[in-house]
Protein backbone atom coordinates (compact mmCIF):
# COMPACT_ATOMS: atom_id res chain seq x y z
CA UNK A 1 0.00 0.00 0.00
CA UNK A 2 1.17 3.30 -1.06
CA UNK A 3 2.49 5.64 1.96
CA UNK A 4 2.32 9.54 1.81
CA UNK A 5 4.49 11.51 4.28
CA UNK A 6 4.82 15.06 3.60
CA UNK A 7 1.88 17.63 3.92
CA UNK A 8 3.77 19.16 0.83
CA UNK A 9 2.82 16.19 -1.46
CA UNK A 10 0.53 17.85 -4.37
CA UNK A 11 -2.13 15.68 -3.86
CA UNK A 12 -2.69 16.49 -0.26
CA UNK A 13 -2.61 20.36 -0.80
CA UNK A 14 -5.24 19.30 -3.16
CA UNK A 15 -7.33 17.34 -0.42
CA UNK A 16 -6.43 20.11 2.19
CA UNK A 17 -8.30 22.33 -0.52
CA UNK A 18 -11.57 20.46 -0.55
CA UNK A 19 -11.79 20.47 3.29
CA UNK A 20 -11.29 24.19 4.00
CA UNK A 21 -12.10 26.08 0.18
CA UNK A 22 -15.62 25.92 -0.91
CA UNK A 23 -14.68 27.61 -4.48
CA UNK A 24 -12.49 24.35 -4.70
CA UNK A 25 -15.31 22.07 -4.03
CA UNK A 26 -17.38 23.78 -6.80
CA UNK A 27 -14.69 24.14 -9.23
CA UNK A 28 -13.95 20.10 -9.14
CA UNK A 29 -17.50 18.62 -8.53
CA UNK A 30 -14.78 16.75 -5.52
CA UNK A 31 -14.86 16.71 -1.53
CA UNK A 32 -13.81 15.21 1.22
CA UNK A 33 -15.65 13.22 4.18
CA UNK A 34 -14.19 11.84 7.44
CA UNK A 35 -14.74 9.14 9.38
CA UNK A 36 -16.11 5.64 9.13
CA UNK A 37 -19.70 5.93 9.14
CA UNK A 38 -19.29 8.56 5.95
CA UNK A 39 -16.61 6.53 4.16
CA UNK A 40 -19.06 3.53 4.17
CA UNK A 41 -21.95 5.44 3.21
CA UNK A 42 -19.55 6.71 0.19
CA UNK A 43 -18.72 3.31 -0.78
CA UNK A 44 -22.25 2.54 -1.08
CA UNK A 45 -22.47 4.76 -4.65
CA UNK A 46 -20.92 3.10 -7.36
CA UNK A 47 -17.93 5.33 -8.46
CA UNK A 48 -18.03 8.08 -6.19
CA UNK A 49 -15.08 7.32 -4.28
CA UNK A 50 -11.49 8.10 -5.36
CA UNK A 51 -9.35 7.48 -2.52
CA UNK A 52 -9.53 5.83 0.74
CA UNK A 53 -6.84 7.78 3.01
CA UNK A 54 -5.79 6.14 6.18
CA UNK A 55 -4.11 7.09 9.40
CA UNK A 56 -1.53 5.09 11.57
CA UNK A 57 -4.73 3.67 13.31
CA UNK A 58 -7.47 3.27 10.89
CA UNK A 59 -8.60 0.27 9.22
CA UNK A 60 -10.95 -0.92 6.63
CA UNK A 61 -13.83 -2.23 7.48
CA UNK A 62 -13.96 -6.49 6.34
CA UNK A 63 -16.92 -5.88 4.40
CA UNK A 64 -15.92 -3.08 2.98
CA UNK A 65 -15.89 -3.68 -0.87
CA UNK A 66 -13.07 -1.33 -2.42
CA UNK A 67 -12.18 -2.58 -5.45
CA UNK A 68 -11.21 -0.17 -7.78
CA UNK A 69 -10.75 2.07 -5.56
CA UNK A 70 -6.81 3.02 -4.44
CA UNK A 71 -6.26 3.19 -0.66
CA UNK A 72 -3.20 4.96 0.80
CA UNK A 73 -1.40 5.17 4.03
CA UNK A 74 -1.02 8.71 5.55
CA UNK A 75 1.03 10.34 8.01
CA UNK A 76 0.07 11.98 11.56
CA UNK A 77 0.93 15.16 10.15
CA UNK A 78 -1.42 14.72 7.18
CA UNK A 79 -4.56 13.30 9.28
CA UNK A 80 -4.10 16.99 11.38
CA UNK A 81 -4.50 18.78 7.85
CA UNK A 82 -7.40 17.15 6.98
CA UNK A 83 -9.44 16.68 10.17
CA UNK A 84 -11.82 18.44 10.91
CA UNK A 85 -13.42 16.75 13.93
CA UNK A 86 -11.81 17.00 17.43
CA UNK A 87 -11.39 13.60 18.07
CA UNK A 88 -10.48 12.32 14.40
CA UNK A 89 -10.98 8.14 13.80
CA UNK A 90 -8.11 8.79 10.92
CA UNK A 91 -10.45 7.42 7.90
CA UNK A 92 -10.93 10.02 4.88
CA UNK A 93 -12.69 9.65 1.09
CA UNK A 94 -11.71 12.11 -1.72
CA UNK A 95 -15.16 11.89 -3.63
CA UNK A 96 -16.47 12.74 -6.91
CA UNK A 97 -19.83 14.64 -5.74
CA UNK A 98 -22.84 12.16 -6.75
CA UNK A 99 -24.95 12.75 -9.61
CA UNK A 100 -28.31 12.23 -9.77
CA UNK A 101 -31.19 12.69 -12.13
CA UNK A 102 -33.15 16.34 -12.15
CA UNK A 103 -36.72 15.11 -13.21
CA UNK A 104 -39.29 17.44 -11.07
CA UNK A 105 -42.41 15.95 -13.59
CA UNK A 106 -41.34 12.53 -11.22
CA UNK A 107 -41.48 13.94 -7.96
CA UNK A 108 -43.89 15.01 -5.31
CA UNK A 109 -42.24 16.24 -2.75
CA UNK A 110 -39.52 19.02 -2.93
CA UNK A 111 -37.81 20.46 0.29
CA UNK A 112 -36.70 24.28 -1.16
CA UNK A 113 -34.20 26.14 1.49
CA UNK A 114 -33.93 30.03 0.79
CA UNK A 115 -30.45 30.95 2.36
CA UNK A 116 -29.73 28.70 5.82
CA UNK A 117 -26.28 29.51 6.48
CA UNK A 118 -25.30 27.03 9.25
CA UNK A 119 -23.78 23.66 7.64
CA UNK A 120 -25.12 22.26 10.72
CA UNK A 121 -28.33 23.16 9.74
CA UNK A 122 -28.38 22.39 6.29
CA UNK A 123 -27.02 19.07 6.89
CA UNK A 124 -29.75 18.41 9.19
CA UNK A 125 -32.07 19.35 6.85
CA UNK A 126 -30.95 17.34 4.63
CA UNK A 127 -30.77 14.65 6.53
CA UNK A 128 -34.15 14.96 7.66
CA UNK A 129 -35.77 15.55 4.00
CA UNK A 130 -34.45 11.85 3.41
CA UNK A 131 -35.88 10.11 6.25
CA UNK A 132 -39.60 11.84 5.67
CA UNK A 133 -39.11 10.76 2.12
CA UNK A 134 -38.85 14.33 0.07
CA UNK A 135 -37.30 13.54 -3.62
CA UNK A 136 -35.18 16.43 -3.92
CA UNK A 137 -33.73 19.41 -1.89
CA UNK A 138 -33.37 22.78 -3.37
CA UNK A 139 -30.38 25.02 -1.94
CA UNK A 140 -30.79 28.80 -2.56
CA UNK A 141 -28.16 31.52 -2.63
CA UNK A 142 -26.80 31.71 0.38
CA UNK A 143 -26.92 28.29 2.02
CA UNK A 144 -24.52 26.90 3.27
CA UNK A 145 -22.31 24.19 0.79
CA UNK A 146 -23.95 20.50 0.82
CA UNK A 147 -20.42 19.67 1.19
CA UNK A 148 -18.89 21.40 3.39
CA UNK A 149 -17.55 18.91 6.42
CA UNK A 150 -19.67 20.15 9.03
CA UNK A 151 -23.28 19.57 6.74
CA UNK A 152 -21.88 16.20 5.39
CA UNK A 153 -21.37 15.05 9.36
CA UNK A 154 -24.86 16.46 10.26
CA UNK A 155 -26.09 14.99 7.22
CA UNK A 156 -25.09 11.78 8.04
CA UNK A 157 -24.80 10.27 4.64
CA UNK A 158 -28.52 11.53 3.47
CA UNK A 159 -26.15 13.74 1.25
CA UNK A 160 -25.50 10.53 -1.17
CA UNK A 161 -29.06 9.31 -0.94
CA UNK A 162 -31.25 12.40 -2.88
CA UNK A 163 -30.79 15.02 -5.54
CA UNK A 164 -29.21 18.34 -4.15
CA UNK A 165 -29.32 21.38 -6.33
CA UNK A 166 -27.68 24.29 -5.71
CA UNK A 167 -29.77 26.59 -7.61
CA UNK A 168 -31.46 30.17 -8.13
CA UNK A 169 -34.85 30.26 -6.70
CA UNK A 170 -36.44 32.40 -8.41
CA UNK A 171 -35.86 30.27 -11.45
CA UNK A 172 -37.24 27.15 -9.58
CA UNK A 173 -39.97 28.38 -7.74
CA UNK A 174 -42.00 29.44 -11.19
CA UNK A 175 -40.55 26.10 -12.69
CA UNK A 176 -42.22 23.97 -9.61
CA UNK A 177 -45.51 26.11 -10.28
CA UNK A 178 -45.63 24.61 -13.54
CA UNK A 179 -44.82 21.58 -12.65
CA UNK A 180 -48.26 21.27 -10.53
CA UNK A 181 -46.70 21.96 -7.34
CA UNK A 182 -48.53 23.59 -4.30
CA UNK A 183 -45.86 25.44 -2.82
CA UNK A 184 -46.06 26.60 0.68
CA UNK A 185 -43.87 28.70 2.36
CA UNK A 186 -42.95 29.54 6.32
CA UNK A 187 -43.87 32.74 7.00
CA UNK A 188 -45.36 34.63 10.31
CA UNK A 189 -47.64 37.44 8.15
CA UNK A 190 -50.61 36.38 6.23
CA UNK A 191 -50.00 32.77 7.58
CA UNK A 192 -52.10 29.67 8.21
CA UNK A 193 -51.73 27.29 10.97
CA UNK A 194 -49.85 24.07 8.57
CA UNK A 195 -51.96 22.07 9.99
CA UNK A 196 -55.11 23.81 8.62
CA UNK A 197 -53.77 23.42 4.94
CA UNK A 198 -54.76 20.75 3.03
CA UNK A 199 -52.02 18.45 1.16
CA UNK A 200 -51.75 18.02 -2.44
CA UNK A 201 -50.05 15.06 -4.65
CA UNK A 202 -47.33 17.06 -5.53
CA UNK A 203 -46.07 19.64 -2.53
CA UNK A 204 -42.77 21.92 -2.38
CA UNK A 205 -41.73 23.28 0.82
CA UNK A 206 -39.89 26.79 1.64
CA UNK A 207 -37.88 27.64 4.52
CA UNK A 208 -35.63 30.30 4.94
CA UNK A 209 -32.89 32.11 6.76
CA UNK A 210 -32.48 31.52 10.43
CA UNK A 211 -32.40 35.02 11.25
CA UNK A 212 -34.88 36.68 8.22
CA UNK A 213 -36.90 33.95 7.31
CA UNK A 214 -38.36 33.39 3.48
CA UNK A 215 -37.12 36.79 1.01
CA UNK A 216 -39.86 38.75 0.63
CA UNK A 217 -39.93 38.21 -3.34
CA UNK A 218 -39.95 34.43 -3.15
CA UNK A 219 -43.27 34.74 -0.42
CA UNK A 220 -44.93 36.25 -3.33
CA UNK A 221 -44.56 33.69 -5.35
CA UNK A 222 -46.13 30.44 -3.07
CA UNK A 223 -49.68 29.42 -2.70
CA UNK A 224 -49.78 29.40 0.64
CA UNK A 225 -48.22 30.56 3.58
CA UNK A 226 -47.68 28.96 6.75
CA UNK A 227 -46.80 29.32 10.54
CA UNK A 228 -45.96 26.79 12.95
CA UNK A 229 -47.64 27.82 16.88
CA UNK A 230 -45.39 28.70 19.57
CA UNK A 231 -46.84 27.76 22.62
CA UNK A 232 -44.38 28.62 25.09
CA UNK A 233 -42.06 31.88 25.44
CA UNK A 234 -39.73 30.84 22.52
CA UNK A 235 -38.99 33.66 20.12
CA UNK A 236 -38.98 31.47 17.15
CA UNK A 237 -38.24 27.44 16.48
CA UNK A 238 -34.86 26.54 14.98
CA UNK A 239 -35.15 25.97 11.05
CA UNK A 240 -33.68 22.38 11.13
CA UNK A 241 -37.11 21.44 13.58
CA UNK A 242 -38.96 23.33 12.37
CA UNK A 243 -38.56 21.94 8.35
CA UNK A 244 -38.91 18.16 10.27
CA UNK A 245 -42.36 19.25 11.76
CA UNK A 246 -43.36 20.54 8.59
CA UNK A 247 -41.91 17.76 6.57
CA UNK A 248 -43.40 14.84 8.76
CA UNK A 249 -46.88 16.67 9.04
CA UNK A 250 -47.41 16.24 5.20
CA UNK A 251 -45.50 12.85 4.59
CA UNK A 252 -48.43 11.16 6.72
CA UNK A 253 -50.40 12.75 4.28
CA UNK A 254 -48.71 11.97 1.17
Amino acid sequence: MKRIESTSNALVKHWKKLVTVRKEREKTKEFIVEGNHLVEEALKVPGMIKHILLGDHATLQHDWNTEGIEVLEISPEIVSELADTEHTQGIFAHCSQPEFKVSPSAWSRVLVVDAVQDPGNVGTIIRTADAAGVDAVILGKGSADAYNPKTLRSAQGSTFHLPIIKADLAEWLPTLADEGFLVIGTALEGAKNYKEVAASSKMAFLMGNEGSGVQPAYLEQVDQRVMIPIYGQAESLNVAIATAIILYHFAEKA
